[in-house]
């Protein structure tokens, strides 16, 4: 297999692999906070706090990232959360990373600001959106 062949065939596959799986594990937080599945040792939090909210945005948010609809303003929305989730929750505790549990929440935040440039991909919504329309 040649560069172009992966530039050309598969690099818009991947990137619609990429952006379903990591929209599927990011929906994962949101249905264990407001579903309780997974089941979790922590309480669902209060309608309208701010983990509430969060959940609301992984919920729906990880939902239209899977279907890649609507993939650039969701991606940019989910990325500023990640970026306020981590600053919020996770920098006060540590400097580093992998001492604060902040780690996922920078991956998700720069994956996220990736699909926000980058589109949906091949295997996305929004792709068969704009094709009926050209």
């Amino acid at each position: 297999m040649n560069t172009a062949d992966l530039k050309t065939v598969w690099a818009p596959r991947l990137l619609s692999i990429l952006r379903i799986v990591a929209a599927l594990i990011f929906m994962a937080h949101g249905t264990q906070k407001l579903l309780g599945f997974p089941a979790s040792p922590n309480p669902g939090p209060a309608a309208m706090s701010l983990p509430w909210i969060a959940g609301i945005l992984e919920l729906i948010g990880g939902a239209l990232l899977t279907l890649g609809l609507f993939t650039r303003p969701v991606a940019f929305i989910l990325s500023g959360q990640m970026a306020v989730a981590y600053w919020m929750a996770h920098a006060p505790r540590s400097f580093f990373p992998t001492l604060n549990g902040g780690d996922a929440a920078i991956l998700y935040c720069f994956v996220f600001l990736y699909l926000v440039a980058a589109g949906g991909g091949l295997w996305s919504l929004d792709h068969l959106r704009q094709q009926k329309t050209a």
